[in-house]
């Protein structure tokens, strides 16, 4: 009946544009010909860009409109430098997820810098006040100095977040360090 020919007819214009546009997208992003001609007889250099086979990658096939009539094409070709590229978009398309995956790794983690730490860190920095009045500490100049050792303490934190927080106290007491080091070179040199 006439559904099964109305439906006939969809599946093959389905399958013709998928196949055609898939030939067309494999050609026009992976593979062209390029040719560099330079100024010739007062017509200003060209690069010229087509989609064709490695086999046709020359300036008679390239280069459209040709800008010099009869014998002069030859000599005008002559001039122009065609290079065939390949190129993988898939490949492309890859390192583009990757690199954007990444980037949102670490805007994450500086969101979890900014918002959570000092949430975090509020909480542990109480925390660690009751614990050094408890045991007769001073830490005036460094209030999470102690931050490990109450970390330790807690039982209430994972093993793995107490790792985490030692690394961080470690590294930011060396660019302290290296701060007051440059300092005391600059101030010695001055």
């Amino acid at each position: 009946g006439p559904i099964s020919v109305q439906f006939r007819v969809k599946v093959r214009v389905r399958i013709l544009v998928v196949s055609t546009s898939r030939y067309l997208f494999a050609n026009s992003e992976d593979v062209r010909c390029k040719c560099i001609c330079p100024p010739y007889r007062g017509i200003e250099g060209h690069i010229y860009k087509q989609n064709v086979s490695l086999k046709d990658c020359n300036c008679l096939h390239v280069v459209e409109p040709m800008p010099v009539d009869g014998k002069d094409v030859e000599a005008y070709c002559l001039r122009c430098e065609c290079k065939y590229e390949e190129r993988s978009s898939g490949t492309i398309k890859f390192t583009i997820i990757m690199y954007l995956s990444i980037l949102g790794l670490l805007l994450l983690y500086m969101v979890y810098l900014t918002l959570l730490e000092p949430m975090l860190k509020r909480r542990l920095f109480g925390h660690s006040q009751l614990i050094q009045s408890d045991d007769d500490v001073v830490g005036d100049q460094q209030p999470f100095a102690n931050a490990h050792n109450v970390l330790s303490r807690s039982h209430s934190r994972p093993n793995m977040l107490n790792k985490v927080e030692h690394a961080q106290q470690r590294w930011r007491r060396q660019v302290q360090e290296q701060r007051k080091s440059v300092f005391d070179r600059h101030v010695v040199l001055s």
